[in-house]
């Protein structure tokens, strides 16, 4: 983000970059961001729910790790994805990503190989776009879309959408080719310091296509929503 920072300020003041900051990029840093660590209420239920990413290394290439999941209140872990990636920059705000993740639920676990995209597309929206091949051979598709809204200097509005998208069938994991999932998140945060800020929401999503035909037919919701109340964190 320093590097971001800089040339976006370089650009807009029409300077060059100096010698210098060229140096500076090479020099390896981390960071770690945790993205969400919320409860969720949906009816009578609770769970917990947690997004973070971490980073090692230069502006122009470095390790990643993500980090996403769910728990019960009082039960067992839900979901639990963890990637690993090797990232490259590919153009100013943007990387290309190879990996692995690898998702631990109860019932059948899946690893998979990994190929995305990330950064900034015009406007300022953040984008993450992967391409998973699982230890199956079963592709899928996942885009995820954010943006913050400052409404002060420390009150932001933050909306985010998810879509999965399955092109073959997995029905161990509830997934049918064709079939896909749309999340929609409405947060508002507020910074009490640039490192942490808590924050309320509402979360919305549905199933669709043969994915959504099988969540009906084993008796479960293709549509569902929930409040969230958390705190967003970075060091």
């Amino acid at each position: 983000m320093k590097r971001i920072a800089t040339v976006a300020c370089a650009a807009t003041l029409g300077l060059a970059l100096p010698a210098e900051s060229a140096e500076m990029d090479d020099m390896p840093m981390g960071s770690l961001l945790i993205q969400r660590l919320e409860s969720r209420f949906h009816g009578n239920d609770q769970a917990l729910g947690w997004e973070a990413q971490g980073w090692y290394g230069t502006d122009y290439q470095k390790l990643r790790l993500k980090l996403e999941g769910e728990r019960a209140a009082g039960g067992p872990t839900t979901d639990n994805e963890v990637q690993l990636l090797y990232q490259r920059m590919a153009a100013d705000f943007w990387d290309w990503q190879v990996g692995v993740r690898h998702d631990d639920q109860p019932g059948p676990s899946r690893t998979y190989a990994v190929l995305g995209l990330q950064g900034l597309a015009p406007q300022w929206f953040e984008v993450d776009a992967n391409l998973f091949l699982s230890e199956r051979g079963d592709p899928s598709l996942r885009l995820e879309t954010e943006y913050e809204l400052l409404l002060t200097q420390r009150l932001i509005l933050e909306p985010s959408l998810e879509y999965n998208l399955a092109l073959a069938d997995d029905r161990d994991l509830g997934v049918g080719a064709g079939g896909s999932e749309l999340e929609a998140g409405l947060r508002l945060r507020y910074e009490v310091r640039r490192e942490f800020a808590p924050y309320f929401g509402y979360v919305w999503s549905k199933t669709y296509g043969r994915s959504g035909d099988i969540a009906r037919a084993e008796g479960e919701d293709d549509e569902q929503g929930y409040w969230v109340a958390g705190v967003r964190m970075w060091f």
